[in-house]
């Protein structure tokens, strides 16, 4: 069997979205911050991820929080959305069109993350090109006050 490309992992949701029920593992639920857990489709994060405009920024922890906040949830699965997030920088290399700005989703504290298309080095061209300066921290790379260009939650109402 084939393996599936980015687009098609992006696209087959199987039973996705589904809220998981957190509260007969206490330890999870007080870990995770809640009883009700999201998994959300590729897609959902795909659509978000969509609406960030040149110069704005946002976090993986941000897209998790409006996720569960719209599936009415405590919180999104942690795992899977930095999966689903990869797939769907993935996802838009692999198109010709429809492409969205990826490397505008950071992971938490404003880190580039080394799984997007072309790794670190891709993502800082891109991210300078919009005007935002890079640090390096050990061996981590981080957007200079990224929290000063976070979107608004007001913008994924659009």
């Amino acid at each position: 069997m084939a393996k599936k490309t980015y687009n098609e992992k992006l696209n087959h949701s199987g039973d996705l979205p589904k809220i998981e029920d957190l509260s007969y593992k206490p330890d999870a639920a007080k870990l995770m911050g809640g009883t009700r857990m999201l998994i959300a489709a590729p897609i959902q994060y795909n659509d978000l991820m969509a609406k960030i405009q040149e110069g704005k920024l946002i976090t993986t922890d941000l897209i998790r929080a409006e996720l569960a906040s719209r599936a009415g949830a405590d919180t999104t699965c942690p795992l899977t959305a930095g999966i689903f997030i990869n797939v769907c920088a993935h996802a838009s290399e692999e198109r010709n069109d429809n492409k969205i700005p990826w490397w505008r989703t950071l992971k938490s504290k404003g880190e580039l993350n080394e799984k997007y298309p072309g790794g670190i080095d891709h993502q800082k061209l891109l991210l300078e090109a919009e005007g935002h300066v890079i640090v390096q921290k050990g061996k981590r790379y981080f957007v200079r006050d990224y929290e000063d260009n976070l979107v608004d939650s007001a913008a994924f109402r659009s």
